[in-house]
């Protein structure tokens, strides 16, 4: 029997103390610097007891058979950070104002990718919500967070979380995440939370000692897997189903990015992804509202988001790297590293038509065949985007698109994006051109773990063909860099790619045929350099052209129809012919106004 782990507030000064450590005989809690209290042993592994004199604020540890005292697994709140005490919180005594909100269809989301830490200047959650107008004024609707649980020190991408309940006491704690979430559906924002289920960060880990939540039967890029399938893994699966649970009801999130679902490795017959799926459905009907699951996968696999009657996972969404890979191969000469595996146009004009790339046919990077059909799903499945925090942060510089091509070439992968039919997320800042870098970076308080990583990083650059050694990761001044400027976005150019923005965004909620597509109603195709988007709708069929070349191109619209420029509407401007003039990285989008239309 599975049960809530952690410190829960009943009445006055009362708190129900539970936790699972099935290789304890004996299981103590500590609290401020008392007398160990005994807990009892509830069966299955669980202990557990209702303490008085305990409120609100209480500093408290764990203590395992006389011998190991450490923080709960299931913390809500570490404010001395990973290897200090826990702290009793109660995640109800924020006063929610959005009560009348409800987020728009997932398929209208435009999504901004933020780090808490460099969003603003201060890094906080209060100081992200001085910033989120900024976001709303270019037609932004959603907002993902990196993860925010508790992480070592103070910089950290947050991919190193060691306690999944409690969210990062530099930043604010749960309450001042609650208070951002509030600020963003105020604003009709969506708000979406990046959750890490395949791993925990090496520093500060406690959970391996409590009990089996771990397994050596396979590993991850970054350390033991989680035992999703094994011997008790019951009550794991337990631990992150609650989790998940948390974010949707104690902090009104909308969604959920799941980090690395490729190396959730699990073997059931209903996965934990599956199981999780089906949480959140039954959970979405209790609150009234939806709880999207979005997932990151390199697999390429379309039962991700294929529903768990049909024998799926039943993700909502997955974020598609190859349209990133094509986008990025077409717009600059690199070649090394996954990008060997992608030839340009022909390649973004099959990630827009048919989603995956890859469906099967072998990858020279991979060396094996790689990915399955996709073109049965939907668009409206797949995360696209330019570049995110992995495409940024994972070369050696940490450099953002709009340092590697040229002001032209900025706006036609816009343009791409945004006219895509998918779910288009941009990184933040990029909406205005950022050119902060975003390298990797952390702070751990172990020396040999902060050198092991510094090492890591140096093996895994040395085969890319770009230039210098990378960033220091654990210098305060790599993460100072990567703050944003946004005294950047009055400069001209910067405005005009605002500017830019706000029109594409636009233009996807006013036109129908910009907006939800079936796959059959969204063809692209590639001849030589220019691309040729084609968005049918009963209202108006739409065609975008792009020239993804340094040369003039010219592309094709349909002939027999009367085309309208959507990005000159003011100039009245009809192309009757069938040939466009495309400049060098050029671009162009027509609607057809012709009267059967």
């Amino acid at each position: 029997m599975t049960r809530r782990v952690g410190a829960f507030p009943l009445s006055g000064e009362t708190t129900r103390f539970c936790v699972w450590a099935p290789w304890s005989t004996r299981v103590e809690v500590r609290l401020g610097a008392g007398a160990p209290i005994g807990l009892e042993s509830r069966g299955d592994g669980y202990h557990a007891a209702d303490l008085d004199g305990c409120p609100v604020g209480t500093r408290y540890r764990f203590i395992l058979d006389t011998e190991h005292e450490l923080p709960d697994p299931a913390s809500r709140s570490q404010p001395d950070g990973v290897h200090g005490p826990s702290e009793v919180i109660d995640l109800g005594q924020h006063r929610w104002a959005d009560v009348g909100y409800r987020p728009r269809p997932l398929w209208q989301f435009v999504i901004s990718e933020i780090h808490t830490g460099t969003f603003s200047g201060a890094g906080t959650f209060d100081a992200a919500m001085d910033e989120l107008d900024e976001l709303v004024a270019v037609g932004i609707n959603a907002v993902e967070i990196m993860p925010v649980a508790q992480f070592p020190g103070r910089r950290n991408w947050g991919y190193d979380g060691a306690f999944p309940f409690a969210v990062q006491n530099s930043y604010g704690g749960a309450a001042g995440l609650q208070r951002l979430v509030d600020a963003c559906h105020q604003r009709g924002l969506a708000a979406i939370l990046d959750v890490v289920y395949n791993h925990l960060g090496p520093e500060g880990n406690v959970l391996g000692t409590f009990g089996p939540y771990f397994t050596d039967r396979y590993r991850t890029p970054w350390g033991p897997a989680v035992n999703f399938d094994g011997p008790d893994s019951d009550e794991v699966r337990s631990y992150f189903l609650d989790n998940a649970r948390q974010w949707f009801s104690d902090f009104h999130f909308d969604a959920l990015r799941l980090d690395a679902v490729h190396e959730i490795i699990d073997r059931t017959a209903t996965p934990f992804l599956a199981a999780l799926s089906r949480q959140s459905a039954t959970l979405s009907e209790a609150l009234g509202r939806p709880c999207h699951l979005l997932a990151e996968s390199a697999d390429n696999d379309p039962r991700v988001v294929t529903t768990t009657a049909a024998g799926g996972l039943g993700m909502d969404a997955q974020w598609n790297d190859d349209f990133h890979h094509a986008l990025h191969t077409s717009l600059t000469t690199e070649r090394s590293g996954y990008y060997a595996d992608y030839t340009g146009p022909d390649d973004l004009a099959r990630a827009m038509d048919e989603g995956f790339v890859y469906q099967g046919q072998h990858s020279t990077f991979r060396q094996s065949a790689h990915g399955a059909p996709s073109n049965m799903v939907a668009p409206e499945r797949f995360v696209l985007f330019a570049q995110n925090h992995d495409q940024i942060g994972n070369r050696p510089g940490g450099d953002r698109l709009v340092t590697l091509v040229s002001t032209e070439q900025a706006r036609l992968a816009a343009a791409v994006l945004l006219l895509s039919p998918g779910l288009p997320l941009l990184f933040m800042g990029e909406e205005y051109g950022e050119t902060a870098p975003f390298p990797y970076f952390i702070d751990h308080g172990d020396p040999a773990l902060t050198e092991a990583v510094l090492a890591g990083r140096a093996r895994e650059f040395a085969p890319l063909a770009e230039p210098g050694h990378p960033l220091d990761a654990s210098a305060e001044a790599t993460f100072e860099a990567a703050k944003l400027d946004r005294s950047r976005r009055a400069k001209p150019e910067h405005a005009a790619l605002w500017e830019l923005h706000r029109d594409l965004i636009a233009l996807r909620g006013a036109v129908p045929a910009l907006q939800r597509s079936a796959r059959s109603e969204a063809r692209a195709w590639a001849s030589g350099g220019v691309v040729t988007l084609r968005r049918a709708h009963e209202h108006g069929n739409v065609v975008a052209l792009f020239n993804f070349s340094e040369r003039p191109a010219e592309g094709r619209l349909p002939q027999a129809a009367m085309w309208i420029d959507l990005l000159a509407p003011d100039t009245a401007a009809r192309v009757a012919d069938a040939a466009v003039a495309l400049g060098p990285w050029g671009f162009g989008v027509y609607r057809d106004v012709s009267p059967a239309s």
